[in-house]
């Protein structure tokens, strides 16, 4: 009798673990035949990932007449020149997307709204500055789907997916208090691979270094066995973060060539410039302004990576153009933004891995299904 009671619940929760782990997969072909260019998923997770990326519905659209709202308000430093009524509609947006529990009083101190006494609202105001940016002059990752708060936030103060850089003094944070081999991570697909590789390529402007051409072709080493490990850490972040495999971007049987990769490549090419860009321009602004309780463990402010926006999917919020909505969002009427280095500025022509190509390759000239 007892083992009956018993049985009955294991058995049930076998079938359960059992039906989960063959879960039928979904299949889905990327390029020519033959290549073994194809992404796979799970029904749950493409569920699971639906209910986390949807979109909210946009205010009704304003009066652009009237007066402005750098008239009407004082301390309008943003969005002055769009009428009263635009600029409200904008402002209920951003306590939406951000501060959708707080209210207007999250970045204001009402009544005074036009006093600057809450650093929220100088945060605000850089990451207007940064959205705009983004839309206007990001335009080779982002496209005509562009940005908004939400894209990020998702009803957050904290956007979920930032990073800060690791404590090197916490003994649990590296491998004998000294090697660049830390412990497994999440951010490495918890793998050994190094976890600091974010600093690298998303902070600096080291580059990725994915398979020569040429075997022994010099003596420099170029591409060592720590540079591998670093390549691969990163991609596992990127891999995690949109939640695809190597072969979104890259054909494996060639990673060294851009002619034979899907045009995704390029694109990720310039996300990871373009995050650097950020990182070191605005956000760098923003740790100035923030109280040491949004501060890491090394002292430093948040940072953004691929998952910030991604959160999974390969497209932000599966590439549904919320910007088009929120025309203030692309770009101002007067600039207000002062850009980091050109996105080409750093470009290194020797190195055919980090040189994105226009022309029609194998697979660059293909139309993309995703």
């Amino acid at each position: 009798m007892q083992l009956s009671r018993l049985g009955t619940p294991l058995l049930i929760a076998a079938i359960v673990f059992l039906s989960a782990a063959c879960e039928k997969t979904q299949t889905t072909q990327l390029g020519p035949r033959g290549l073994g260019l194809v992404q796979n998923a799970k029904p749950h997770d493409i569920a699971m990932l639906a209910e986390k990326n949807k979109v909210p519905v946009p205010l009704p659209a304003a009066n652009p007449d009237g007066p402005r709202a750098g008239e009407f308000y004082e301390n309008v430093q943003l969005l002055g020149d769009y009428s009263k009524s635009e600029f409200g509609r904008t402002m209920i947006s951003i306590k939406n997307w951000v501060a959708p529990g707080q209210g207007c009083g999250y970045c204001h101190n009402a009544p005074y709204y036009e006093e600057d006494t809450k650093y929220p609202k100088l945060v605000a105001r850089e990451m207007i500055k940064m959205v705009r940016h983004i839309n206007s002059d990001w335009k080779e990752h982002v496209g005509k789907t562009g940005v908004t708060c939400w894209t990020c936030h998702r009803g957050n103060n904290v956007p979920q997916k930032i990073w800060f850089k690791p404590n090197d003094n916490d003994p649990h944070g590296m491998v004998a208090g000294r090697s660049p081999m830390r412990l497994p991570t999440a951010s490495s697909g918890n793998t050994g691979l190094p976890s600091d590789v974010l600093e690298h390529y998303l902070l600096g402007n080291d580059n990725l270094r994915i398979v020569g051409t040429d075997a022994l072709a010099d003596n420099t080493n170029r591409r060592s066995i720590k540079q591998a490990k670093y390549t691969y850490g990163m991609m596992m972040v990127m891999s995690e973060s949109l939640g695809v495999n190597c072969d979104f971007c890259h054909n494996t049987r060639a990673f060294y060539s851009w002619e034979q990769s899907r045009p995704q490549r390029a694109t990720a090419w310039y996300g990871i410039r373009m995050v650097r860009d950020l990182n070191n321009t605005t956000l760098a602004t923003v740790a100035t302004l923030l109280p040491l309780n949004r501060m890491g463990p090394a002292g430093d402010g948040p940072k953004i990576y691929c998952a910030t926006c991604h959160q999974g999917v390969n497209k932000p919020l599966y590439g549904f153009p919320m910007v088009q909505d929120y025309p203030e969002l692309i770009a101002s009427k007067t600039p207000d933004y002062v850009p980091g280095p050109h996105p080409h500025s750093d470009r290194d022509d020797d190195e055919e891995d980090e040189k994105p190509v226009t022309k029609k390759g194998v697979l660059g000239g293909m139309k993309s299904k995703n």
